[in-house]
């Protein structure tokens, strides 16, 4: 787990501009140190200026406290260390000055005059104060000395403070961006995961839409039909035994197919459970698609063909109802998914008669295109004002929104409404490919 700018920021609890109690006492002990530097250095300063030594040790206090606010204000810090290099005071202070002016993110250009300053003055001071030391004896060596003491001094003081400086500075950078670059990644990783939940949860509603569709599609138009012969059985019973015999026949018949495909459909499902707790670890998309291919291969291997259309025409006339179906078009064999999605289409809209318009003549038109099969089930109005509900049929309003998703899915147009005579009318057209 990375922080989180947030947790950062929440991190920065140290007093005044300092981010820890930690670096505030750091800054505190150098400031104290190079306090008691600098005052001891002013003793031999104020002997030398001919100033009370009291005043002396005051200034070099006053001075080398400076070191405390380097971190808010590293510029002043460069420039007092700078100002008391003649008086041979305040080593720490520019040391820890320059690394400090280093390090803060400010341009280069500020850094380099600054510590070209430091260098010069440092430079300077130690070139008079070993010539003075030359001249009163202190020191014998030859002329060359003096130049190569005080480039020396002046390179060994402000070059490896400020090199140090720059490093740790953009090394700190260069964590920072990391860190933010960490952050970002872990936005980004959460934001996935939002939209993997949410592309999830969209699926298991599909899913869940598509299973309601099939349910529906597989038992209504069964169980209609079987409402349907009960209600022509109760009225024939005793003028017709026989035809009582047939209707209790079929309605048995009717019964056990819608059984059959419903326990099909409750396998599939059952079958998604067991992929589900076999793939516990395994991601939910890789359940998900192994639940629908299961589903899919069932679908088409035991799903409804065009094949199997004039058996469905045959049960609803079966029924009562006068159908008239006309086929155009050379007949061919389609994708499972159309002749699928087809085959519903027709059964769900003489499904609807049933329900609505029991007893009226119904025309099924199916045409076999170059690039598209086209069906349309019309039902002329019902002979009688009553007669819709005659067997009692409830409506659960889901039907022409299942065969509109089904077409629209397979990019096809889907168009339902009552016509001009009093009937209704459902028009669909499927892509061949």
């Amino acid at each position: 787990m990375t922080t989180t700018g947030e947790e950062h920021a929440r991190a920065l609890s140290g007093p005044w501009w300092w981010d820890r109690w930690r670096s505030a006492v750091f800054d505190g002990c150098l400031a104290l140190v190079s306090a008691v530097e600098c005052g001891a250095e002013g003793v031999p300063f104020a002997r030398d200026a001919g100033i009370p030594v009291w005043f002396g040790v005051a200034f070099g206090v006053i001075a080398g406290s400076v070191l405390l606010v380097r971190r808010k204000w590293p510029i002043a810090v460069v420039l007092v260390a700078i100002a008391i290099t003649p008086a041979e005071m305040g080593f720490l202070l520019g040391v820890v000055g320059l690394y400090t002016l280093a390090a803060c993110e400010l341009p280069r250009r500020v850094i380099g005059a600054l510590a070209g300053m430091s260098l010069l003055g440092t430079a300077v001071v130690t070139f008079v104060r070993v010539r003075q030391d030359m001249a009163r004896g202190d020191l014998t060596l030859g002329d060359w000395f003096v130049p190569f003491a005080a480039v020396t001094t002046a390179l060994g003081l402000t070059a490896p403070p400020v090199l140090l400086g720059l490093y740790v500075g953009a090394r700190r950078r260069l964590m920072e961006s990391l860190r933010e670059r960490a952050d970002s990644l872990e936005r980004e990783l959460q934001l996935l995961a939002e939209r993997a939940e949410e592309r999830a949860e969209w699926a298991r509603n599909e899913e869940r839409t598509r299973i309601a569709r099939e349910m529906h599609d597989v038992v209504a138009h069964r169980v209609s039909l079987m409402v349907v012969h009960a209600a022509a059985l109760q009225a024939v019973a005793r003028k017709d035994p026989e035809k009582a015999v047939r209707n209790a026949a079929l309605v048995g018949d009717m019964g056990r197919q819608a059984l059959t495909e419903l326990r099909e459909m409750l396998g599939v499902l059952r079958a998604g459970e067991d992929v589900g707790r076999r793939a516990a670890g395994v991601s939910l998309a890789a359940v998900r698609e192994a639940a629908v291919a299961a589903a899919s291969r069932v679908a088409v291997e035991d799903g409804p063909w065009l094949g199997e259309l004039e058996e469905l025409i045959g049960q609803s006339a079966a029924a009562g109802m006068v159908v008239d179906l006309s086929v155009e078009g050379e007949v061919r064999s389609y994708a499972a998914e159309v002749e699928q999605t087809a085959y519903r289409v027709v059964q769900e809209a003489l499904t609807n008669v049933h329900k609505h318009a029991a007893g009226a003549k119904t025309h099924v038109r199916l045409a076999h295109r170059v690039s598209e099969i086209a069906m349309q089930v019309e039902n002329e109005p019902p002979p009688e004002p009553g007669s819709a509900s005659a067997a009692g049929l409830p409506s659960g309003g889901n039907g022409l929104v299942g065969m509109r998703e089904r077409v629209v899915a397979l990019g096809g147009v889907f168009v339902s409404g009552p016509t001009d005579a009093g009937g209704f009318r459902v028009s669909a057209v499927i892509p061949a490919v």
